[in-house]
């Protein structure tokens, strides 16, 4: 069977709403429903419910046929900030159990928005995962090289493990010093406390262990890397074991793949709760590459504005192995792999209100209304003004059509929330208002796209913006107006963005460990020679990934390897992530190649004058990416049908358009009419059943021969 006839489904479980994508026999069907935030599951049937509608099939038959379903979801960062985890201990070497609550030197500033940075008097750190009375000492130490300088007393560690179940731990973490030179004595914590509490007994516990969830340098991070994953295993694992129940039950009888926030996805048995944190963003950032790369596009910003936030990605020079080196979940910095996006407070169901401590500014999230309450306009008891609500009053939003016409809004609810908490505080009337709203959104989030690209050196005019989420296309042209970009594409999956781009990844596995290996030597600047040592912890890990991808029903054959490394000037606090030019090494010249690729990336990133090339160079950790590749079809191609969009207008209301700063009799387009070929010229307006789009004044628009529309500012 070809891929053109499989039977796929991929689903994207954001704050508001679901979203769908399925391939069925050649054909393409969206949809999406509101999430349930209460049982994720009857969100994520009810999505694919009305995504099956389109399709000449039940959704029994169609979860019965499917090849494959995928899933990305924010589940983990819901239960981390709900704080709704496993009641934990933590076992930590002797000496060093208050390193979790004294952090790093900057921890009060970790997860903070720069507005509560700002005011350093009335930052807090957070309140610890694990407390101090449910962390205790071990008696137990190894060297850096990984010798027991201290052997384990495991007498001392029964009564510390006993303590900590009378006082109610449901699991373990242990994270002794260097164990990832040396688990040895991690793996003999794990056996005792089976041995006290084995899997027969009611009171047994899982226990995580450092050297096998992060094995990396770092005792912090390493240590709350460990402690975020234990912490959310089990409400995760409910959380999907109850999804897979539902799909057993529909007849879908194959695994359940999970999206990573590596840019891959695996079976859930072989998935972290840690792994799935950005899962969405990341899962349209692999949807922009694939879709810019079939357009020839190197520089593609990809930016998702949904119901509760604004992620941005960015696929640079065709790639986006653009990793966060410090990545922080929620108030904690961890070690663990993660494609960079960045996210603000900016989506459709963001909070407009007034801080009269600021002088009366208008300030538009970060709180949003999710899905419920909702905005003000769903009508559903949601008091507060939102970015929705601020579209509608201007006219953007069709109140009878809006998410396909299942959900009727209501204008005059909308008014009343603008006017009580932004028109009435600052004594002006609810059009300006609301106008007000949507400049402040749009301009935040065009100022973050023009940061992320700017400061890294690139010319925000020489890329490509994909917009996408429900109110991506709405907002898209105003805010890359303010970033300064002028090509805009909405694709016809625009929508459920992230559920299409899961349906183009690659089955992904990464494998890690840390070890310093002078490269070149700082102080006789010899290349490294003992390639027996490199190529030993290269096949360690690809031994590992082999069995992991073996153990899925994959071929080894269909396994490509990458390596990449964590490297750095001697001397250097700044690590730089380089994808390794050979996966293993036997002469001088191919050391002097990755060499050559970590001084072209550090200049990249660091400017050529912060080359200190007299220093060594060291490599600090290795990174194998074992993958699978998805095979995946390309863009449908249509008939260019002619330039005329006139066919396509079905109404005209008047729109307020912020860059001409008032209300303009504007066109209605029906998004389902337009052809491929079609252009038009703003201002307009058009409606789809789950997004709109907003082409403003002496903005063009253009259907291409894919259905992908083009927007071009002048």
């Amino acid at each position: 069977m070809s891929e053109a006839d499989a039977v796929t489904i991929d689903v994207d479980i954001g704050g508001t709403f679901t979203d769908c994508f399925i391939r069925y026999d050649g054909d393409i069907a969206t949809g999406k429903a509101e999430t349930v935030e209460s049982n994720l599951s009857q969100g994520f049937l009810n999505a694919v419910e009305a995504t099956a509608a389109e399709l000449p099939v039940s959704p029994s038959e169609l979860f019965s046929r499917a090849d494959r379903i995928r899933y990305s979801t924010t589940a983990a960062l819901n239960k981390l900030v709900s704080r709704d985890g496993t009641k934990l201990g933590l076992l930590m070497s002797e000496g060093q159990e208050e390193l979790t609550f004294i952090g790093r030197g900057s921890q009060w500033a970790d997860g903070l928005p720069v507005h509560e940075q700002r005011n350093v008097a009335e930052a807090e750190k957070p309140d610890p995962i694990v407390p101090p009375s449910m962390t205790k000492p071990v008696k137990e130490r190894m060297n850096y090289d990984g010798e027991i300088v201290r052997p384990l007393d495991e007498d001392h560690l029964r009564e510390k493990v006993n303590k900590l179940v009378d006082r109610g731990a449901r699991g373990f973490v242990v994270s002794l010093a260097w164990s990832f030179r040396n688990p040895t004595h991690e793996q003999r914590v794990r056996e005792i406390i089976g041995e006290e509490y084995p899997d027969s007994y009611l009171g047994s516990a899982p226990v995580f262990l450092s050297s096998e969830v992060n094995p990396q340098r770092g005792e912090y991070e390493r240590t709350m890397t460990t402690i975020l994953n234990a912490y959310l295993h089990r409400p995760v694992v409910d959380e999907l074991l109850d999804i897979s129940d539902q799909l057993r039950a529909e007849g879908y009888e194959k695994p359940l793949m999970l999206i990573h926030n590596t840019g891959g996805m695996a079976e859930v048995y072989r998935t972290s709760a840690i792994e799935m944190f950005s899962a969405g963003p990341v899962a349209a950032l692999i949807g922009a590459s694939h879709l810019g790369d079939q357009y020839g596009f190197d520089n593609v910003i990809a930016a998702d504005m949904g119901g509760t936030s604004f992620d941005i990605s960015l696929v640079l020079d065709g790639a986006t192995e653009s990793y966060d080196m410090d990545p922080v979940i929620d108030r904690w910095r961890v070690n663990t792999a993660m494609l960079e996006s960045k996210s603000i407070g900016a989506g459709g169901g963001s909070i407009a209100s007034v801080d009269e401590d600021l002088d009366d500014r208008v300030q538009v999230g970060p709180e949003s209304a999710g899905s419920n309450p909702g905005p003000a306009c769903y009508n559903q008891g949601g008091r507060e003004p939102t970015v929705t609500d601020a579209d509608l009053v201007l006219g953007y939003i069709n109140p009878d059509t809006f998410h396909g016409g299942e959900k009727r809004l209501s204008v005059r609810q909308a008014e009343r929330a603008i006017d009580r908490n932004i028109a009435r505080p600052l004594d002006i009337d609810t059009v300006e208002a609301a106008a007000l709203i949507r400049q402040i959104v749009d301009a935040n989030m065009g100022s973050q796209i023009y940061t992320e690209t700017a400061l890294r050196g690139y010319d925000p005019r020489e890329f490509a913006m994909f917009a996408f989420g429900g109110a991506g296309p709405t907002h898209a042209a105003d805010v890359a107006r303010h970033a300064n970009v002028s090509t805009v594409l909405t694709s016809p999956f625009s929508p459920v963005f992230s559920a299409y781009g899961s349906s183009v990844m690659d089955t992904v596995h990464i494998y890690e460990t840390s070890l310093e290996i002078p490269l070149v030597h700082p102080r006789t600047g010899e290349y490294y020679s003992d390639y027996a040592q490199f190529n030993g912890v290269v096949s360690d890990l690809r031994e590992q990934a082999t069995h992991d991808l073996r153990a899925e029903g994959h071929d080894p054959d269909d396994v490509e390897f990458r390596l990449e490394l964590d490297m750095k000037y001697s001397g250097l606090l700044d690590i730089t992530r380089v994808r390794s030019p050979h996966v293993v090494v036997d002469s001088e010249e191919d050391i002097s190649d990755i060499c050559e690729a970590f001084e072209e990336e550090f200049t990249r990133s660091y400017s050529p004058f912060s080359d200190p090339s007299e220093s060594g160079i060291f490599i600090q950790n290795f990174f194998l990416r074992a993958s699978v590749p998805t095979p995946t079809p390309s863009l449908p191609t249509y008939e260019l049908r002619g330039t005329d969009a006139a066919h396509a207008r079905i109404d005209e209301r008047e729109v307020y358009w912020t860059i001409a700063d008032g209300f303009l009799d504007t066109p209605i387009y029906a998004r389902s009419e337009l052809d491929p070929g079609n252009e038009l010229q703003g201002p307009a307006v058009i409606e789809a059943d789950n997004t709109t789009v907003s082409i403003i004044p002496e903005a063009t628009y253009r259907v291409d021969e894919h259905a992908t529309g083009w927007i071009e500012l002048d």
